[in-house]
């Protein structure tokens, strides 16, 4: 197997034009190409400038899980620092956990956050929504968003071997002219569902709200979950 490895985004639409496959850390496709068979050609993006950034509101497809910090909003630092084991998080990219995994832990995160999707094809580079990136596997060159308010990622205890942990992740947006957005996104059974909703500095009011959406059919333990994450969120001083 080839193994390319461009420098620069023209670099890179040559080789996907050739039939490159993508591949990010290659924590998930090893076992497959393994089992399969390899392909002749492979392409990561680890050595493109585009794909590694790390911004207050830009994240990078080819950045290793564990080098995500600070500078990105709570809710996306805190779904990272909870993926597998630091080996895991050593190797594992950003886009391989949104695009090829099942399991998205920052799913939810980027989904709060209202992430736009910079995505790379043969005929360029162009900005769509997450749902179509996911829909389609296109190749994820970086997430970009709006700082919120506030925001954040909890990951709820689960047994080797078993279900997929509950998540819940949440931001608060401004909103011009005054007032907030409460973004929500919740991790259940390998679902991941969202809502948005209107807050006005009332936590029972907006509670009552997401109940009336997705959060009215979620099982008891992942409302209370919920109801937590969300209380403390808009109770919480401004921060990201």
């Amino acid at each position: 197997m080839l193994m390319r490895l461009p420098t620069s985004v023209s670099e890179a639409q040559e080789y996907l034009t050739e039939g490159a496959v993508p591949v990010g850390g290659a924590t998930l496709v090893w076992a497959v190409w393994q089992r399969d068979g390899f392909p002749d050609h492979a392409m990561s993006l680890r050595n493109l400038p585009e794909a590694n950034r790390i911004e207050a509101e830009t994240l990078g497809a080819a950045v290793v899980l564990n080098r995500i910090d600070d500078r990105v909003p709570e809710v996306l630092h805190r779904a990272a620092s909870t993926v597998g084991t630091g080996a895991v998080r050593r190797t594992a990219t950003v886009g391989g956990n949104i695009v090829g995994s099942t399991l998205r832990c920052l799913l939810p995160a980027a989904l709060v956050l209202d992430a736009r999707a910079v995505i790379l094809e043969p005929e360029g580079v162009t900005e769509t929504d997450l749902g179509e990136v996911l829909a389609k596997r296109q190749l994820l060159l970086s997430l970009r968003w709006h700082t919120p308010i506030t925001s954040n990622y909890v990951k709820a205890a689960a047994e080797p071997g078993g279900p997929s942990p509950l998540v819940v992740a949440a931001a608060l947006h401004a909103v011009a002219g005054g007032g907030a957005l409460l973004r929500v996104a919740v991790r259940f059974d390998d679902e991941v569902f969202s809502e948005n909703v209107s807050h006005h500095g009332s936590a029972d009011e907006t509670l009552s709200t997401l109940r009336r959406g997705f959060l009215g059919w979620l099982p008891a333990q992942a409302q209370e979950l919920v109801d937590r994450q969300v209380t403390g969120l808009v109770s919480r001083p401004s921060g990201r």
